[in-house]
Order: structure tokens, then C-alpha cells, then sequence
């Protein structure tokens, strides 16, 4: 399906776009999605190196997530300008209204993707060989809203595949407490991404694109409590194969509550600033979880 084309107006790109075109580009000004990928990968760090990661490798997955996360929103830009011109939550962003131009896009895309080559130049061999993936699926994501039910699941798996990295990068090797990581963060996505997708109902379903929220309807409540709660049985099980102690499922059994408010609070009508917010509260979700592998391992 080609995306439909708007017949609003929009400003023509300068043929030197400004430092805050490139700035709303990368969504400088609002970090929780690079944080959302960046928790993943730091809970494999810690989990991995038994609460020890080195000093080097969370530099380098910390400044990773941020220009990986940059190189998903620029593909995701360019791929939708045409869709986002007709929501309202997107209408404004540079390539949709004509500010920035997809050459511009482009050569700022190189540059971060020159960035993430040389962060891999100081990772061992099997992480090197694993990363083309990750690009293949922050390629993939956007177009996935076109044909698939539920595109959460993909940004779900580009997510997901930080742990994968991160747990080759200390240990050398992928144990089953990776893929656990790897299934969790799925889950997680799904859950916190429909809740994001909350915002869109109405704008998606008049342009003719997919979400997990348009999906489950009025069952949203429903879908993102089970997400969540395989999410937290995948997590336990990786705790106990790594042998964590027991503050770590003191941990779980906070964001158990929290969850459980959430899932309650969704059984209602949300508003769109109500459900950004409620995606939001998944960053304070993310640093417990880190916070207790981390102490778990002591």
C-alpha cells in the first residue's frame, strides 16, 4: 500500500536547514525512547558481568542507544512523512512539514551510522557480527504499520536485540538468560507501546495504518496485563538461572503493583496526555529493574 500523499500545505525545506530542524529530527528535546532502549541492554550488562560491567562497555551502549535510537526516529521520518502530515501528534515534525528535506536526512543518517561503526570497532568479534541485525530492524520497523496488526512487536524485537549485543559484548557468547532478556523486552515493548499508541487511535484508523492499540480495542486493559506479565515471569526466570538473590524479586513485586494500577487505570477511557504520560512511567519501571539485578547480584 503507498502511503497517501496530503494536499495541506507545508513549508518548503531550506537549502540549509537549521541545527533545530536536526534537533526535532533525532527527538532531541525528549530522550524516554533512547532510554527505553538503552534499560534493556544495561539490564544485560549488569546481569552478565554478575554486577560488575565494565567502565568502557556502558559507555559505549550508553552513547549506542542514543544513536541507535537516532537512526530508528530519522528511518522511522522518512518512511512515514507522508502519514505523519495527517496526525496530528506528527504533522509538525521536520520532514512531514516540509523543513527538512530527505537529503538532509540522509547525510545526517550516514553520519550516525559512521558513529555506530566506530563504537563496534572497541566490541569482540560475536557482538560485530550481530549488530547488522539490529540495523535490519530498525529498517523494518516503520514499514511494518502498513501490513501487520501489531507493529509494537517489531520495535519490539529492534529493542530487544540490545540485550542480545550487549550479553555477547561481556561474556562472548549467548547463554538462555539472553533470549530471556531478548523475550522480555518484547513483552515490554508491546505493553508500553500500546499504551503510546493510545495517542493515535482515531488519527491511525482514519489513515489506514495499524497499531496494537486499534488492535486490541476496547481489550487494551487486558493485552498489556498479560504482556506485562509474561515480561515479569521471563525476568524472574532469568534471575534464577543467573542466581540472583531474593531483593531482586522484591523488585519485580513493586512493578507487579505498579502494573497492576496501570492495567486498571487502561479499563477506563484515557486521554492522549494521560496515556504519554502512563508510557512514560515505563522509564521509572526500567531503572528498578536495573536497580534490582543489580543488587540481586551482590
Amino acid at each position: 500500500m503507498s502511503p497517501p500523499v496530503s494536499s495541506g500545505p507545508s513549508s518548503p525545506a531550506s537549502n540549509t536547514p537549521s541545527l533545530t530542524d536536526f534537533a526535532a529530527l533525532i527527538r532531541l528535546s525528549n530522550q524516554t525512547g533512547t532510554l527505553l532502549l538503552m534499560l534493556p541492554s544495561l539490564w544485560a550488562l549488569v546481569l552478565a558481568s554478575k554486577g560488575r560491567p565494565s567502565v568502557p562497555l556502558l559507555i559505549i551502549f550508553v552513547v549506542g542507544s542514543f544513536v541507535m535510537r537516532s537512526v530508528g526516529v530519522i528511518i522511522n521520518d522518512l518512511a512515514d512523512r507522508s502519514f505523519d502530515r495527517q496526525v496530528t501528534r506528527t504533522k509538525m515534525r521536520p520532514l512531514a512539514r516540509g523543513t527538512l528535506r530527505p537529503v538532509h536526512a540522509v547525510l545526517f543518517l550516514v553520519g550516525f551510522l559512521f558513529v555506530a561503526a566506530g563504537l563496534l570497532a572497541f566490541l569482540n568479534p560475536l557482538t560485530v557480527v550481530l549488530s547488522p541485525i539490529a540495523l535490519g530492524l530498525a529498517t523494518v520497523y516503520p514499514f511494518t504499520k502498513r501490513f501487520f496488526s501489531a507493529p509494537q512487536f517489531f520495535l519490539g524485537l529492534a529493542f530487544g536485540w540490545g540485550t542480545v549485543l550487549a550479553w555477547a559484548a561481556v561474556r562472548n557468547q549467548l547463554d538462555p538468560a539472553t533470549w530471556l532478556l531478548f523475550a522480555c523486552t518484547i513483552c515490554w515493548a508491546l505493553a508500553y507501546d500500546t499504551v503510546y499508541a493510545l495517542q493515535d487511535r482515531e488519527d491511525d484508523r482514519r489513515v489506514g495504518v495499524h497499531s496494537s492499540a486499534l488492535l486490541f480495542s476496547s481489550h487494551v486493559w487486558i493485552a498489556v496485563g498479560t504482556f506485562e506479565l509474561v515480561m515479569l515471569g521471563l525476568l524472574a526466570t532469568a534471575g534464577w538461572l543467573e542466581h540472583l538473590n531474593a531483593t531482586f524479586y522484591v523488585g519485580l513485586a513493586g512493578v507487579a503493583g505498579f502494573y497492576s494500577q496501570q492495567v486498571w487505570r487502561l479499563r477506563g477511557e484515557v486521554s492522549p496526555s494521560e496515556a504519554f504520560a502512563m508510557f512514560q512511567h515505563h522509564v521509572g519501571v526500567g531503572l528498578v529493574i536495573l536497580a534490582g539485578i543489580w543488587v540481586g547480584t551482590l
